[in-house]
This record gives C-alpha cells, sequence and structure tokens, in this order.
C-alpha cells in the first residue's frame, strides 16, 4: 500500500512542503530512502524501527521504499522521524489515512517512541499556514512555538504510541492552546543600569540617540575607561520590540537551533558579543548548509565587536554590505540564501596597541606609524557605515567615587520609546521601523534643512571632506536628534550635533 505523509524542509528562514510517501510491495526485507536525503535522514530507518517496535506496534515486513519528493531538494536532520513513522503505519494499515488530511508532521523520534525538540518549528509552522494546512504535529517540546501562528491547529505529540492512539481515535489529543502576553513588557534584568555609570555624559547622550534611530557607533578610548561596560549597558534603553520583530528574530533562531525551549517567542533585542578570533563565516552566516551568523542573530537588537582593529580585516570587510542593505546574501552552487541582518553596531578599540596614545594622564609607548598602522586595520568604507565616532576619556577620581547616581535606564528609555513613537507614526506606510533605515527618497523627504542648516552643510562637506553616504548619514542622525527633541523641524543645533559625532580625518 502506498501512504502519503506532508512534512516540511527548511532552507534559509523558509520552509519548503515536503511529501514522505511510503510504499510496502512483496519481496525480501528492506528499506531504503530516496530524494537527495542527508546521513541523519538515512539514519531515521534505523530510529523509526525502534521506535515503531518500542511502542509496541508492528514493523512490517516486505520491501519498503520511502520517498522524499521532490526529489532535487536536500532534506537534512532528523526531523523527518515523525512523518516517516506515521507513514510506514499507514501504508502498513495501523492507521487511517483520512485522520492525517490538511495535517503536517515534523519532529525527531527516540528509541523508545518519545519526540524531541525539533529546530525551525516556527517557519515551518509559517509555512503550513500559508500553504492551507489546518493542523500541524509537532514534539510536545515544541508546541508552544508552533502556536505562535495563529489559526492554525497545533497538536502535541508525546511519543508515537500516543499519536497512534489519537490518529485511531481512541484517545485524541487535545491541541495545544496558549495565550501570549505579547503586550506586556517584561524586561530582563539587564547587568548594568546607565546610572552604576559613573561620568561619560556625553557618551550616554550618544548612546541615547543611537538607540533612539538604531544608528551604528564606534567608541574609541584608553583601556578601562568604560566603553564595554556602556555597550553592555545599551540594551537597558534600547525600546520594545514589536510582535512582527519579535517574530522575525524568534524564526532567526528557531532555525539556529538556539531557542530555548522555555522562551518560544523572544521579546528581548538580542545583544551578540563575537570574540575578535570569529571567522567570517560565523559573523555573517555560511558553511556548506549555510546557516546564520552573529549579524543575523543580531537581528533588530545589538551587535557589539569588543577590540575592533583584532578582528580579521577580511572579516570584518564582510560587514560592509548587510550594514547597507541589512541582510546578508549568502550564494552557493545548490542555490541563494537570504538571512535578515537588521542590526544595531557597536564597536569598541583602543587608539593604539598599547592603548594611551591622547591619554591624559599615561604616555603612549607607540610610534606614529604604529598607532597609524593600527588605525588603519580599520577601512574608511566600513568607517564610512558607522554614524556616530565617539572619543571616550578616562573617568577622573572625584567621578569615580561620587556616591551620587546617573540617570537611570527606565528614564532614558522613556525618552528613546517616545522617539521611536513618532517615528512609527512617520513610517507607518512603508516597511521602516527607524531614522537608520531611511532611504535617498525618505531623507529627501523627512530630512528637509532651512538655509542656516544647508550653509552649515555645504562648510561641513568641504572641511570635513564627507562622502555622498556620510551626508545622508547625518541627515538621520539629525533626524533623529530633532525626534528626542519632539520638533518636526531639523534645526542647525541638531545639525551641528549630528557632525559632533563624524571622526574629523575620516571622510
Amino acid at each position: 500500500m502506498l501512504a502519503t505523509v506532508n512534512s516540511c524542509a527548511v532552507i534559509g528562514l523558509d520552509g519548503a512542503i515536503v511529501k514522505v510517501e511510503v510504499d510496502i510491495s512483496r519481496g525480501m526485507p528492506s528499506l531504503i530512502i530516496v530524494g537527495l536525503p542527508d546521513a541523519a535522514v538515512n539514519e531515521s530507518r534505523e530510529r523509526v524501527r525502534t521506535a515503531i517496535k518500542n511502542s509496541n506496534l508492528r514493523w512490517p515486513g516486505g520491501r519498503m521504499t520511502i520517498n522524499l519528493a521532490p526529489a532535487d531538494l536536500r532534506k537534512e536532520g532528523p526531523a523527518y522521524d515523525l512523518p516517516i513513522a506515521i507513514g510506514v503505519l499507514v501504508a502498513s494499515e495501523q492507521v487511517w489515512p483520512d485522520s492525517l488530511d490538511s495535517a503536517l508532521a515534523i519532529g525527531e523520534l527516540s528509541l523508545d517512541g518519545s519526540t524531541r525538540h525539533t529546530t525551525g518549528v516556527l517557519p515551518v509552522a509559517a509555512t503550513a499556514k500559508e500553504q492551507g494546512f489546518k493542523r500541524i504535529f509537532v514534539p510536545m517540546e515544541d508546541a508552544a512555538e508552533a502556536a505562535l501562528i495563529e489559526d492554525l491547529e497545533v497538536i502535541p505529540v508525546r511519543s508515537l504510541s500516543q499519536l497512534t492512539g489519537h490518529l485511531q481515535g481512541l484517545t485524541p489529543i487535545a491541541p495545544y492552546t496558549v495565550q501570549f502576553d505579547t503586550e506586556s513588557d517584561t524586561r530582563p534584568d539587564y547587568p548594568t543600569d546607565f546610572s552604576e555609570i559613573k561620568g561619560q555624559e556625553h557618551v550616554k547622550r550618544a548612546l541615547e540617540v543611537t538607540a533612539s534611530g538604531g544608528h551604528n557607533v564606534l567608541m574609541s578610548g584608553p583601556p578601562g575607561a568604560g566603553k564595554t561596560l556602556l555597550a553592555r549597558a545599551l540594551p537597558s534603553i534600547l525600546p520594545r520590540m514589536t510582535i512582527g520583530e519579535a517574530l522575525e528574530t524568534t524564526k532567526i533562531y528557531s532555525v539556529a537551533g538556539m531557542l530555548p525551549p522555555e522562551t518560544p517567542l523572544i521579546r528581548h533585542r538580542p545583544f551578540r558579543a563575537p570574540h575578535h578570533t570569529i571567522s567570517h563565516a560565523g559573523l555573517v552566516g555560511g558553511g556548506r548548509w549555510p546557516r546564520p551568523g552573529e549579524v543575523s542573530l543580531a537581528h533588530r537588537g545589538v551587535l557589539f565587536l569588543d577590540e575592533l582593529p583584532e578582528f580579521g580585516q577580511r572579516t570584518l570587510e564582510v560587514l560592509r554590505q548587510p550594514l547597507e542593505d541589512h541582510i546578508v546574501t549568502i550564494s552557493r552552487a545548490a542555490g541563494t540564501l537570504t538571512f535578515p541582518a537588521n542590526l544595531l553596531l557597536v564597536g569598541a578599540m583602543n587608539p593604539c596597541p598599547c592603548g594611551f596614545y591622547g591619554d591624559s594622564v599615561r604616555e603612549c609607548t607607540c610610534s606614529m606609524s604604529t598607532v597609524s598602522r593600527y588605525q588603519k586595520r580599520i577601512s574608511g568604507p566600513l568607517l564610512d557605515r558607522i554614524d556616530i565616532h565617539l572619543e571616550v576619556p578616562r573617568v577622573d577620581y572625584d567621578k569615580l567615587s561620587s556616591d551620587r547616581l546617573g540617570e537611570p535606564s527606565a528614564a532614558i528609555r522613556e525618552r528613546v520609546e517616545q522617539a521611536r513613537t513618532r517615528q512609527r507614526e512617520r513610517y507607518a506606510h512603508s516597511t521602516l521601523a527607524c531614522n537608520a533605515d531611511m532611504g535617498p527618497a525618505e531623507v529627501r523627504q523627512f530630512c528637509t534643512l532651512d538655509t542656516a542648516g544647508r550653509s552649515l552643510m555645504r562648510s561641513a562637506m568641504t572641511q570635513m571632506q564627507l562622502s555622498a553616504r556620510a551626508y545622508h548619514r547625518i541627515l538621520k542622525l539629525a533626524r533623529t536628534i530633532a525626534d528626542l527633541a519632539s520638533s518636526d523641524q531639523i534645526e542647525t543645533v541638531h545639525l551641528a550635533e549630528a557632525l559632533q559625532y563624524r571622526p574629523r580625518n575620516h571622510g
């Protein structure tokens, strides 16, 4: 008998329907899987055989052929165990195929027949709904994740024997239902609050602008000045994620296998801080079968690169296209995949190898040529994509020893939220989320300058040797500063503050 069970493959962040066809015919007992399976799929024959026997079900004799269609699509991972097992049971007439109408199945099986956690459940559930399926069978551990997709009946499966009882109509499994409170602001306990950071008021102001408009920032200063501390405090002032942003981020972590079972929906902006020894594939994604890299895992959040010049130059240069386009495109012989990468880049660096070039207390021991070579490890095109350049000086004793606390993160975050609200209203009829996302057309529409502002920009273009990209980035930065001031028009004072965040020696 021939049986067909619907399943799904995950390609990048998207799903593709896979039909698991099982045929049992007379002949010597054997089992063959065709349809471009990888090693994990081929090994499912032993997992499925043992799981069926240990679930007190009958393993059929005869020649068994399992086809995973379409045959030209690469199938990988253990997620096909459950649909293969269901197909075997239907083909051997132990369950009835009419119970599988409009249903899709995914899940890994243990040898005792119980189900295991499977990666990529959220994009699979989204694909099931898009393709018109009414219900989806998933491991119990992944039911909450699949339930994020509305109008899709989620059947949580603990074991193969339980699912068999459900399909036979003997012991139906109740659909998984849970209400996600998408509006509550359940913020995590951030390790650092801005009130605990002594001094550095101008840096805190710049980070407030960064959070308000989604602008990239680079901090430079001597060791121990507080660059890393400030960067790690930045998530505490970022605005709350919208439900759309949360689903985008959750899908990435689901595919990467990094979604905690107790956290089916990521509600807090990610903060990623890879070590400088990371490879370029680890940073932007890749591999034989591409997986999301750190820039995609930081989507809608923060990518913090500490000791920026210590990263390999080739590794840093691969950031240029994602920072501009907000996506990562990975091409292989088998096809091209695209991952989202709309992130806020925060870099930190010492001004020279010894760290004390320009310091007011300790003398730098590096030669000028050494300082120049060190700073040139970061290319001009990459620096041009960074909106805010900050000098972070050492903090003096009086500020460090003071008991007086600074402004708390909650107060700063409230201003950031207000600025983001203005931006959401401005871009309500577009896909833009913040000022940093604006293209040339939006800059022309929303970043108009008065006569004094145009005169100031003309002087700045000449004296600072600004590129066309830097010109647009300054206007977007000034728009954010105006939003923080609740101003509809970009004033000269807003433009002046945006200009002071540009480096003097780079265009």
